[in-house]
């Protein structure tokens, strides 16, 4: 059952409720001796009534106030389509090798074939092969690649 359903039908039972206690109240006064006169019953039937149209008009101003729609605050992230995503390189790949005495960031190739999966189209103008004395190594430029407009992600 939805929450409107189960509201309508609290509503209902009130109503009843409130019109049977009206009954309940009118004809004890009718079966008592004739003590009071009728005015002071016409008096309380109208004061009733009053009561009554007071608290529908109460209860339809409560539903007439309208909720803003429930918005998440943190949307969740979409993802992005193909064509974007092949500009997102796996920043885990970046290292660092020391050349001649100079640090080289490279973002290196066994990792990028491992991680990336569009490697065969990276620009050419940004491969490098560096040595030094103990290991070779062959990669990409990072700078070289930024300007391409590809950019380093945690995926």
């Amino acid at each position: 059952m939805t929450r409107l359903a189960s509201s309508t039908r609290n509503l209902h039972r009130k109503f009843i409720a409130a019109v049977i206690a009206t009954a309940l109240v009118i004809t004890g006064f009718s079966a008592a001796p004739a003590r009071a006169d009728s005015d002071d019953i016409a008096k309380f039937i109208a004061g009733a009534a009053i009561l009554g149209i007071i608290g529908a008009a109460i209860n339809d101003h409560k539903k007439d106030r309208h909720r803003p729609p429930h918005v998440d605050p943190t949307p969740a992230p979409k993802p992005l389509p193909p064509r974007v995503r092949r500009y997102d390189l796996p920043a885990q790949c970046l290292t660092s090798i020391r050349v001649h005495g100079k640090e080289r960031n490279l973002l290196g190739m066994h990792c990028l074939r491992r991680t990336y999966s569009h490697v065969n189209t990276l620009p050419n103008r940004c491969y490098r092969e560096f040595d030094n004395r103990t290991q070779s190594r062959r990669g990409y430029r990072p700078a070289c690649l930024r300007q391409y407009g590809y950019r380093l992600v945690r995926l």
